[in-house]
């Protein structure tokens, strides 16, 4: 009988271990680039509304810029230069700005690969799972204040993020997959510049 505390415990620390050492990997891996491009796809999920699925190209640049250029639609165009973060809509010929310091969009989770990836301090508590032969970090919020409740990474074996998912605080999740990650690869400053197209309207986000 007396072994099955200690086994336990045994188990506990096993586990916890192991949540270390796939936070450890995953943050050496990010902290060492200094630019990343992927391909993405961006899907929204939430219940009684049709499932949407979008795509394009994710380049990163630290410190502080993001540039999400869909290819699905085409000419939708999410730019963040550091300072500002621009949403331009081709449908509306619409782009709508907003300080990043006070920014809310659901990207915000992944804004950590902007500056120096800390899990522990980005995050109030984890759990590890095993999916095949990659891992899944559930990571959940600080504060009640944020507008999501949960996310997921899902970890490569290459300690690369495969896919992410965010729970928002309406229950809505949105999700992104990425393929073909490289990092350390040359990134012009001009994909982080966003110039408008003639005739859009321009909106701060704040007066919306």
């Amino acid at each position: 009988m007396k072994l099955v505390p200690v086994l336990l415990l045994l188990s506990l620390s096993v586990q916890a271990r192991d949540l270390q050492e796939v936070l450890r990997a995953v943050e050496q891996r990010y902290n060492k680039a200094s630019t990343l491009e992927a391909q993405f796809e961006q899907r929204y999920l939430a219940q009684g509304r049709p499932r949407r699925a979008e795509s394009g190209t994710l380049s990163l640049r630290k410190p502080g810029r993001m540039r999400w250029q869909y290819t699905q639609p085409s000419g939708k165009l999410f730019i963040c230069d550091g300072k500002w973060i621009w949403f331009y809509s081709p449908a509306e010929n619409r782009a709508e700005r907003a300080p990043l310091k006070e920014a809310d969009d659901f990207r915000a989770p992944l804004a950590f690969l902007l500056g120096r990836l800390d899990f522990r301090r980005t995050f109030g508590d984890f759990e590890l799972r095993e999916s095949g032969a990659d891992s899944v970090i559930i990571a959940l919020p600080k504060s009640d204040r944020l507008p999501y409740t949960r996310v997921e990474f899902q970890i490569a074996p290459d300690n690369s993020i495969r896919r992410l998912l965010v729970r928002g605080v309406d229950g809505a999740d949105m999700e992104f997959l990425f393929t073909g990650e490289r990092l350390n690869v040359p990134v012009s400053d001009s994909a982080f510049r966003f110039t408008p197209p003639a005739g859009a309207e321009i909106v701060d986000a704040a007066e919306r």
